[in-house]
């Protein structure tokens, strides 16, 4: 651990537009997760700072510009943000890389697909005005107008901290809303940094507000707030339930993102040309490693054809036991740690369950010897296969978010999807065939938000993104998520009032 004493805390709570420490005088500690030790210090917000922001959010809202600023302005406040993200990209990337313990290239990559989304809502919006109503009779003027839902209290995860933060905040200023967004406590630096870029852009004051801070007060007072008129919250199962409660009295609008257990489904066919097997493979190892596995899309659950199985999983478990683990500013380095020691424990908990219920180990399943990149008192954990499981197992069942890949096996197209769709979740699935006929009737049978055919993982700000089941409700990206953060009214005018004569009295 750092000391303290050398690391200068930042007043991270931004309300009203004023940058301030929280009242309470709290700060917290930001560790790097590749060696434990602190590198920033930040204001620890409570139910009091929450307060103080929603009301700067509602003020703006109610009284300020931006709700009425013309779209064609909106949009190009965005497209400067995306500029000002492109000209930040390393420095943000290394940021990113940092606070959350992925590689500085993943961290580059997440930075360019924030600004992707920036631009992409701002093209969205442009481009999305209300529509007439034809109303039968040339008297009426019958209109469908969108108008923002008011102060959205947004509500982001630790393991793409910047890019889930912009799948919100993009289209809520898109649509003219103000916002108070409350990163994860232990990632929050690169979204500090975004509110710095949306105010460098000309965003009035008021309009984007954050508080840095634990879940167990600021976002429990997000949810709750009656002056909150939206709550989108992206994480864990148990965390959303609580957000979706705490939300229900005020009758709000509530969207959800609550993770996956998601299946990639590999037929024998996929794998009947050497090309063909090794792409396999090599995705396979993409789907379920990337990040450490702290993806919510992550494909941790293969399913594959029974006669390919041996071979297939002999493979994987040969990479798989290749990748190597570092800090993510190391040249060569392909994977980071976990994101916190309690992460990583969590992982060691659900690996140990799973070999007490019979799952056979191919690889990994422990914490990796230190190296010169790789100290000891990083987070780091070795990417795991886990052979012969089956879904009474709680590994296969529940969301581990980390790098453990389970197997199972099937030998007919109808057991393959009987096996993934059989999960509380929905987020997203993969299916491998070489038979087109196949891909599309296996797609269209799976209950997940998105299906990838041959491939894993991408995915693109034209298309919602959101899942099935416990994987939440509501949409992001795409029209849908723009719409998530617009209220639709009907105006409806008679250009030609008359009396009815209903009442004859």
């Amino acid at each position: 651990m750092a000391d303290s004493t050398a690391l200068r805390a930042r007043d991270t709570i931004y309300a009203g537009g004023e940058w301030r420490a929280a009242v309470s005088g709290a700060t917290r500690e930001i560790l790097d997760p590749a060696d434990a030790r602190a590198f920033a210090v930040v204001a620890e917000g409570d139910e009091k700072d929450t307060d103080l922001a929603v009301a700067a959010a509602r003020r703006a809202f109610d009284e300020g510009p931006w709700p009425r600023t013309p779209v064609t302005e909106r949009a190009a406040l965005l497209r400067r943000v995306a500029d000002l993200l492109v000209r930040d990209r390393e420095e943000l990337g290394l940021l990113e890389a940092q606070d959350a313990g992925k590689t500085v290239e993943e961290g580059r990559v997440d930075i360019d697909c924030v600004a992707d989304a920036f631009r992409y809502f701002a093209d969205l919006v442009a481009e999305a005005p209300g529509r007439v109503v034809d109303a039968g009779s040339p008297d009426i003027h019958s209109v469908v107008v969108h108008e923002p839902v008011g102060v959205c209290a947004l509500i982001t995860p630790w393991n793409y901290p910047l890019l889930q933060a912009s799948w919100k905040i993009a289209p809520a200023l898109a649509a003219g809303n103000t916002f108070v967004v409350k990163p994860s406590e232990i990632t929050p630096m690169t979204t500090v940094a975004l509110i710095g870029l949306l105010t460098e852009a000309g965003l009035p004051a008021g309009v984007a507000n954050i508080v840095t801070g634990p879940g167990h007060t600021v976002g429990a007072r997000m949810a709750e707030h009656p002056d909150v008129d939206l709550v989108s919250f992206t994480g864990g199962l148990v965390s959303g339930t609580k957000v979706a409660q705490a939300a229900a009295p005020t009758v709000k609008k509530v969207a959800l993102e609550l993770g996956g257990k998601n299946p990639n489904v590999v037929f024998a066919d996929a794998c009947a040309t050497e090309e063909g097997f090794d792409t396999a493979v090599d995705q396979a190892l993409n789907a379920a490693f990337i990040h450490s596995g702290q993806v919510c899309s992550a494909g941790a659950r293969l399913i594959v054809e029974e006669s390919v199985r041996d071979r297939f999983v002999a493979e994987l478990a040969r990479r798989a036991e290749k990748i190597r683990l570092g800090r993510g500013t190391e040249d060569g380095v392909e994977c980071g740690p976990l994101v916190s020691a309690q992460q990583r424990e969590k992982v060691e908990s659900y690996v140990d369950s799973a070999l007490k219920e019979g799952a056979v180990l191919r690889c990994g399943g422990k914490r990796p010897e230190p190296a010169p990149e790789r100290p000891a008192s990083g987070y780091f954990y070795e990417p795991t296969v886990l052979d012969r499981c089956h879904r009474e197992m709680r590994v296969v069942r529940e969301e581990v978010f980390g790098p453990v890949l389970t197997v199972e096996t099937f030998r007919t197209e109808d057991e393959a999807v009987a096996l993934a769709n059989d999960t509380e979740y929905g987020l997203a699935g993969g299916v491998w065939t070489a038979d087109p006929g196949r891909a599309r009737r296996v797609a269209g049978r799976l209950r997940h938000g998105t299906v990838w055919i041959n491939d894993f993982h991408p995915y693109l700000p034209q298309a919602e993104w959101g899942g099935f089941g416990k994987s939440g409700t509501g949409r992001e990206l795409g029209p849908a998520g723009l719409a998530e953060y617009r209220e639709t009214k009907h105006v409806y005018q008679n250009l030609a009032p008359a009396p009815v004569r209903w009442f004859r009295g």
